[in-house]
């Protein structure tokens, strides 16, 4: 159809061509700003604890139960390159540098990369998730993380068939984790921090990376600037504050597993039928239930998630593969 200029438009009016191309051109590039900073707008300067996210959506799996005090879950912690005692990750993280951080991705996967922090956050959309944490010196707590699915970062990088199973690593700075270096802080293990998972745990629908609780940037002490929440296994498998992500073979060699094998092994499942060498696992205490007339919580299969993924261990001996 040809168009026309009416007769009672002066020429002097009309938009030349070129102007009219670049006004298409700035209408893309407003749009694609516009995009940027909307998801600019969930993220706080990260690294600044206490900062809140924004227009947080409610993720699938929260449980429905009362939360831990925000003051109980961020000074109440294992996190032993702080030290050994659960206040000293409170106590001596408050300086500890989160910014600028990276993530590597290596191994067997189609797409290694090294991603910083914040383009991470940018593709990933944030939301928050309610989870029961159960530690293996049987406390537990209920945690509103905020985080995104392990699974939509691993599709990314596109592992190989010859992937199986998932490594993490800990940052290795003894200037800056007294916990890590020799003497009575530290638990004396082989730093860095190593955990594992397989592959098809790591990409349950669970599995999260956090970077945040109660709506708010991680604190130091609770694992900044991300971490795992596995929430099935106990704590221990939640490593913090992460630096490389490692698509491997065969099982990876854990830290706890190297420091104690016969009190951790590798898929450290929550299973109040198997105990631990020195307590058992039948039963927990909540943390911020501390009056004296309240009574242990029993522990549930799985932390209570087995409805979710018993399936992943059909046909296993889990008291053999603890």
């Amino acid at each position: 159809m040809l168009i026309t200029r009416p007769s009672g438009i002066p020429a002097s009016e009309i938009t030349p061509k070129k102007v009219y191309l670049q006004r298409r051109q700035f209408l893309r590039e407003a749009a694609a700003v516009a995009a940027a900073g909307a998801t600019a707008a969930l993220l706080p300067a990260y690294g600044e604890a206490g900062q809140k996210f924004h227009n947080l959506r409610k993720g699938p799996f929260s449980v429905d139960e009362k939360t831990t005090s925000y003051k109980d879950i961020t000074r109440y912690n294992n996190f032993y390159e702080f030290g050994s005692a659960k206040s000293d990750p409170s106590e001596r993280a408050g300086n500890f540098r989160t910014l600028p951080w990276s993530v590597a991705i290596e191994g067997e996967v189609k797409k290694p990369a090294t991603y910083h922090l914040e383009d991470l956050l940018k593709r990933h959309p944030l939301e928050e998730r309610v989870y029961r944490l159960r530690c293996v010196e049987a406390w537990s707590m209920v945690v509103p993380w905020v985080g995104f699915p392990l699974r939509d970062l691993i599709r990314r990088v596109e592992p190989t068939s010859r992937a199986k199973y998932v490594e993490f690593t800990t940052l290795l700075d003894p200037a800056q984790m007294p916990g890590q270096r020799p003497g009575l802080l530290g638990a004396g293990l082989d730093w860095p921090y190593v955990e594992g998972l397989r592959l098809d745990e790591a990409v349950h629908p669970l599995t999260l990376l956090a970077v945040g609780l109660y709506g708010e940037v991680l604190p130091n002490q609770n694992g900044a600037p991300i971490r795992l929440v596995v929430p099935w296994k106990y704590g221990f498998k939640s490593i913090k504050s992460i630096v490389k992500i490692r698509f491997v073979e065969k099982p990876p060699l854990t830290t706890w597993m190297k420091s104690g094998p016969s009190e951790y092994g590798f898929y450290s499942n929550v299973n109040p039928g198997v105990d631990h060498p020195r307590w058992s696992q039948a039963s927990e205490r909540r943390i911020g239930e501390d009056s004296l007339f309240s009574p242990k919580r029993k522990t549930l299969p799985f932390n209570g998630y087995a409805e979710q993924v018993a399936s992943l261990y059909a046909g296993m001996d889990l008291k053999k593969y603890f």
